[in-house]
């Protein structure tokens, strides 16, 4: 079943995020006879030479493995680590040690995560001042799609970063890109802000947010949202339209900018359930200004603080191009890339065989369970990829000769698994969708808590 199809016919939290998590459900078709026939060279032997050994997946421990890349990196200011699964153990570690090593060595300051600005600002404060507890936080808004992220590798980086900041000047922030939540907390910084600038505001924007206000959590949230009729819904983005621009004309500070950006993250979340996305035809543009939306947060962090961002999120939103343009025209990496240019630098991730947590397609409960895959099937990029000599291991895809850059420019089969499965692979070419790869040779599930 088509993923639109799917979404449409649930109109859920989970079908909504979900929408632009997974990889759609249309089967890979193998490339013409007469590409085929243009890359019949081996790559491996290149990709032996290319290679560096990755020694550890592990969030802790030494990091000179990883020189190499860092190296690669460059002067990037957002480096994104994409995933094959969105819950696999190693995925998210090793996204933990990389951050490690640019913090060390390029001063990277702020993890940036496919999750609500707002959980990044409650994260955020207990990260910089250990104001709150992250164990709760992740229960509350950690759910629906972003249940995946209530991990324990994903609270062990956020115990790191609290560790770091006691012990640092230079203090390390957590930020979420996404719009799938805002919480009344954040709605009452620009509520309160407005009252100690323009009293008189307050109470339209405090009309306009009634109707995206709620205390459900992040899964019910977005359920109680697409159920009002959609004349409602738009309705709300107007009001939250007009609130971000009665903000925006108030006086010029630091205060005011930051107020700013939360009502902008009101009005994307008003927005994106603003569309009929029970159309099919419509699904596309919801799609579309998400990944956008992810990307304007993830610059918006970046040139206001100045600071260097890794962004975690799947393959199929880091990446430079969409391997499904039909359902999603133009995902984050794309806009991304436009907007910074070479400094931005994706990095994708892939693994030959393993397990991870994903949704049962076939349970029609979505139950959340272990799937175990097995090495990849002929064909694949897996398949050649995990023949390199190195069990696990990185290569720039920008530096490899011209023949090899062939091979991984063409379309072939490639597991992305998204929340979830089974789901069939989609047709990605490696060179044209990221600047560096690292692949495993096997993935385990990750620890839901």
């Amino acid at each position: 079943m088509k993923r639109n199809s799917r979404v449409a016919a649930a109109l859920t939290a989970a079908a909504l995020l979900s929408a632009a998590a997974l990889p759609a459900a249309t089967a890979v078709v193998a490339p013409p006879h007469s590409a085929v026939n243009a890359v019949t060279q081996n790559p491996v032997p290149a990709l032996n030479r290319a290679a560096y050994p990755l020694l550890s997946t592990k969030a802790t421990g030494q990091l000179h493995d990883l020189r190499p890349l860092v190296r690669m990196v460059g002067d990037a200011k957002v480096v994104g680590v994409g995933e094959a699964t969105h819950n696999s153990s190693e995925f998210f570690t090793l996204k933990h040690r990389i951050f490690r090593a640019l913090v060390e060595q390029r001063g990277f300051t702020t993890f940036a995560l496919e999750a609500s600005w707002s959980t990044g600002v409650a994260l955020d404060q207990y990260v910089v001042h250990g104001v709150g507890d992250p164990r709760a936080i992740m229960q509350h808004e950690f759910q629906g799609s972003y249940e995946f992220w209530n991990a324990e590798e994903y609270l062990d980086l956020i115990e790191w970063m609290r560790s770091y900041n006691q012990t640092h000047t230079r203090k390390l922030h957590f930020v979420g890109d996404d719009l799938g939540y805002i919480s009344p907390a954040t709605l009452d910084l620009v509520t309160s802000y407005v009252g100690k600038v323009r009293p008189a505001l307050v109470p339209e924007i405090t009309r306009a947010y009634a109707g995206i206000r709620s205390d459900a959590n992040a899964a019910d949230f977005l359920t109680e949202l697409v159920a009002k009729p959609l004349a409602e819904r738009q309705k709300t983005e107007v009001a939250t339209r007009k609130a971000l621009a009665a903000v925006e004309s108030l006086p010029k500070s630091e205060a005011q900018t930051w107020a700013v950006q939360h009502a902008r993250a009101a009005w994307q979340v008003a927005k994106f359930v603003a569309y009929d996305i029970a159309d099919p035809k419509v699904l596309p543009s919801a799609m579309l200004f998400r990944d956008e939306v992810m990307a304007a947060n993830t610059v918006w962090w970046t040139k206001h603080t100045g600071a260097k961002v890794v962004l975690g999120a799947h393959n199929g939103h880091i990446a430079l191009t969409s391997s499904m343009p039909a359902e999603y025209p133009k995902i984050q990496g794309e806009f991304l890339r436009e907007q910074l240019g070479r400094r931005y630098v994706p990095i994708g991730l892939s693994f030959d065989h393993g397990s991870f947590n994903a949704r049962d397609v076939n349970d029609t409960n979505g139950t959340i369970r272990k799937f175990t895959v097995a090495p990849a099937a002929a064909g694949n990029n897996e398949h050649t990829l995990d023949k390199v000599a190195y069990r696990d291991y990185y290569v720039d895809l920008r530096t490899l000769p011209r023949s090899t850059k062939t091979w991984l420019s063409t379309e072939r089969p490639t597991r992305d698994i998204g929340t979830a499965y089974p789901w069939p692979d989609s047709p990605v070419a490696l060179a044209a969708s990221y600047d560096v790869l690292i692949h495993l040779n096997q993935v385990t599930a990750a620890h839901l808590r």
